[in-house]
């Protein structure tokens, strides 16, 4: 989907490269935390697969989580990380529990996010805007998808 349509205040948050974590923290000082729904080794979609490049049915550990201001989830996020990609210092990444990767991926000293897609779409069934990066730690993918929801503009 062509950036262009994107209107504020989504535009900001979608396409902003840096760590969403940090925003959020920013935008509610105090009041951030994450609630893990689900972390298990499973299968990717064949999309997250074809993103990864690893074939459709490689196991990889999938993570979800809801990003919460004053335990309100604003933002739903899934990580998908290749089982090749959990060797050396990623194997935290298997450990984070209600961390937030974003903080674990933006203090990496050799991470490289690849170029971001946004799409509109829905979760839990709730309309919001998404986006998705290949992130490489040491040169290892994992994907992160993040799902923006309206309750993100009712902080106040």
């Amino acid at each position: 989907m062509p950036s262009s349509l994107l209107t504020q205040p989504w535009r900001s948050w979608l396409l902003d490269r840096g760590s969403l974590t940090q925003n959020l923290k920013q935008f509610a000082p105090g009041r951030f935390s994450v609630s893990v729904l689900h972390a298990s080794f499973g299968r990717a979609s064949l999309s997250e697969s074809k993103s990864l490049g690893i074939p459709p049915r490689q196991q990889v550990y999938i993570r979800e989580v809801a990003l919460c201001i004053d335990q309100k989830p604003v933002v739903y996020a899934r990580s998908i990380v290749p089982r090749s990609s959990l060797t050396g210092s990623e194997r935290q990444l298997l450990f984070l529990k209600n961390k937030p990767l974003g903080e674990f991926l933006f203090r990496h000293p050799h991470m490289r996010r690849g170029p971001i897609e946004v799409k509109q779409g829905q979760v839990h069934s709730l309309p919001c805007w998404g986006r998705r990066s290949v992130f490489f730690l040491n040169e290892k993918p994992l994907l992160v998808s993040e799902f923006f929801t309206d309750a993100l503009f009712d902080v106040n």
